[in-house]
């Protein structure tokens, strides 16, 4: 029996989310076996990766990233996406984890809204008509939420129509000090990974097919609880001498002294 949670007046379903990091050996085993059975997503142009660029954002506690730290079974993150650097089509989105599912929630803004909300000029998400920015217009009054961080990687993705399989590898993960220069195609980003190791993710609805699951080799670890955005978050203030992530969250969900 499928999740599923109600998002204002749309039904959504909660989908299932395992992250692994492979190396490059991996990648081209895999990658040969699955594109035999799976279709190149159709924003892979001539079957080649294409580029994501992501703004999250966070509230003045960093709550996001701690409660990414803590492993809190409830969580969720705001974030803005574009695709191969440009403002044609820009994605808000909700990123919600309820223990082992997670539930994207999206809708298109227009180049002049995220010009908006990336300088801090909220109040006109007051009167959308969309739940999901006036959810944020809340977040953002209530706990001062702000833009943090870009994280960026280059994304190889394929589909199968039975359970809604989608599976990814993202490469080349890297991000920018700032988070002001969002649209910028030529910002200085910094590399996040000290080896060329790739990110697979592995969606699917209810159930993951047996003749899909069986083309995973058992040499493939179990799934991380890997989060590109908590691993950018925390190298950035790294090198902003700001707190790494486990010692800013370290007293996350304790009481007051």
């Amino acid at each position: 029996m499928e999740e599923k949670v109600m998002a204002g007046e749309k039904e959504l379903y909660l989908r299932h989310e395992l992250k692994y990091q492979i190396d490059a050996l991996q990648y081209q085993v895999l990658q040969k076996k699955l594109s035999m059975v799976l279709k190149p997503d159709p924003n892979m142009e001539a079957n080649k990766p294409y580029n994501i660029r992501n703004l999250y954002f966070d509230d003045f506690r960093d709550t996001a990233l701690c409660e990414k730290q803590a492993g809190v079974p409830f969580r969720e993150k705001y974030r803005m996406r574009i695709y191969n650097h440009s403002d044609a089509v820009i994605k808000f989105e909700r990123k919600t984890k309820i223990n082992q599912y997670s539930l994207k929630e999206s809708t298109r803004i227009t180049r002049g809204e995220a010009d908006q909300i990336i300088a801090g000029n909220f109040d006109f998400l007051a009167k959308s008509k969309d739940h999901l920015l006036r959810d944020f217009y809340l977040e953002t009054r209530c706990n001062l939420m702000r833009p943090v961080v870009i994280v960026e990687y280059d994304r190889e993705a394929y589909v199968h129509p039975v359970g809604n399989v989608r599976i990814t590898f993202d490469t080349e993960l890297r991000t920018e000090l700032g988070a002001t220069s969002f649209f910028d195609p030529n910002i200085c980003t910094m590399g996040i990974l000290d080896h060329p190791s790739i990110i697979m993710e592995v969606k699917y609805d209810e159930v993951l097919p047996q003749y899909i699951r069986g083309l995973f080799p058992n040499t493939i670890r179990p799934p991380a609880a890997f989060g590109k955005f908590a691993i950018c978050r925390t190298q950035q203030k790294c090198k902003m001498g700001s707190p790494a992530g486990g010692a800013l969250c370290s007293n996350y969900g304790k009481a007051p002294v």
